[in-house]
């Protein structure tokens, strides 16, 4: 089998990429410097909508970094030997992802150096000190899972590396989904069903985005991904897809349950600015139904998979904006069912538009997370090594089972 990593690519285009992910990167930095230095009022955000655009970047890198790591784990923990060789190019991206979407979160939070007071002084009654844990243990567990992988001497203990990075990965996202279902200041959030359906989409983010890399960095290396392969890894992608729909309309359906949920439900869904059109169009057509489509109808190639995939994450931001800005602009009812009257913004719904400056830096994010992957392949065998000719005995043996 050819050795697949960044080797066989001319020097001049790795470079090429590096520099080009680094000044993304420099440039999501400077745009966090001018927002740090000239305030809020450079950005579309107020004092009603107060996570904007940099946060549905970093949400959604942080939910796909957890799902991404879900392929490692298939091989591992569940023992499938086709995801095996995907294990540590799943948990490099892991890592990446989730160091990219900690980069924009922080930034865009302010201070940034009180970065180590927030590190040294818990409020334990607070969820967002409880990630403060959950990130940096997933960032200790998937680095020692990976050197268990790529360590001969390691090898015996990668299974229960393994066993317990899939663990944390789980209470990691529930943590991330915790942070909203624990929010009473805005009744979009409070949910239980958050957690679980945060759970779900990442499978579905974080296959998208390995298959996306997975295709790109053979294309490089002029390797093409075996079909048997393919088509299980398409077939799973589209499975993710519609139980993240699932999970989507459960918790659409279970606000309308409540009378209290009719109005922000109808808000989101029909008459709510740009967010009807977002979550219908976007997330559900495009994000949903095409991929479903490409994926399930006719034969799998890798130009549909791509894609879907690209659909995918397309539907993943979507739904985000809508869950993450639409959840803010729709006003706290406080006293249900009673009138309440001030001189402050009864009722009203809040607008927003993101500025340049926050989309810089949540792709200032996503190239943090996509230079550190490239070197990462470059410096370490990160890339999947297939055994081609064991696989291909073993469908013909499958086919001929079949058959008979």
């Amino acid at each position: 089998m050819k050795l697949l990593n960044f080797e066989t690519l001319e020097p001049r285009y790795f470079y090429l990429l590096v520099g080009l992910g680094a000044l993304l990167t420099l440039v999501g930095l400077g745009a966090a410097h001018h927002m740090e230095t000239h305030g809020h009022v450079v950005t579309g955000m107020d004092n009603q909508i107060v996570w904007g655009m940099p946060h549905v970047f970093a949400i959604f890198m942080i939910i796909a970094a957890s799902g991404v790591l879900n392929v490692a784990s298939i091989g591992s923990v569940f023992g499938k030997t086709l995801y095996k060789p995907r294990a540590p190019l799943s948990g490099l991206l892991a890592l990446t992802l989730l160091a990219g979407g900690l980069m924009v979160l922080m930034l865009d939070l302010g201070r940034p150096e009180r970065f180590v007071i927030a590190a040294t002084h818990y409020n334990f009654t607070s969820v967002f000190a409880w990630n403060v844990f959950l990130y940096s243990g997933f960032f200790a567990i998937v680095g020692f899972y990976l050197w268990c992988l790529m360590d001969p001497a390691m090898k015996n203990l990668a299974k229960k590396a393994g066993l317990l990075a899939f663990i944390w990965r789980f209470i990691l996202t529930t943590g991330t989904g915790s942070i909203f279902a624990f929010l009473v200041a805005r009744q979009a959030y409070q949910s239980a069903i958050l957690a679980p359906m945060f759970i779900v989409l990442s499978f579905a983010w974080g296959l998208a985005i390995f298959l996306l890399v997975q295709s790109c960095m053979f294309a490089w290396n002029g390797v093409k991904l075996h079909p048997h392969i393919h088509q299980r890894l398409a077939r799973l992608l589209g499975i993710f897809i519609a139980a993240g729909l699932f999970f989507a309309a459960v918790y659409h359906v279970t606000n309308l349950y409540y009378a209290r949920q009719a109005d922000f439900t109808r808000f989101i869904l029909l008459d709510g600015d740009v967010f009807p059109g977002l979550f219908w169009l976007v997330y559900v057509l495009i994000g949903g139904a095409l991929p479903m489509l490409l994926l399930f109808l006719g034969q799998r190639s890798t130009y549909k998979t791509l894609l879907a995939a690209l659909a995918t994450i397309l539907g993943a931001f979507a739904h985000l904006y809508v869950f993450i800005i639409g959840g803010q602009s729709f006003p706290l009812n406080i006293f249900p069912g009673f009138d309440i009257t001030s001189t402050f913004a009864d009722g009203a719904i809040s607008y927003y538009s993101p500025s340049v400056f926050e989309i810089l830096l949540g792709v200032g994010g996503l190239a943090l997370a996509f230079t550190a992957t490239t070197i990462g392949v470059r410096v370490l065998r990160f890339l999947p090594e297939d055994d081609l000719k064991g696989l291909q005995a073993a469908v013909d043996t499958a086919e001929a089972t079949q058959a008979n």
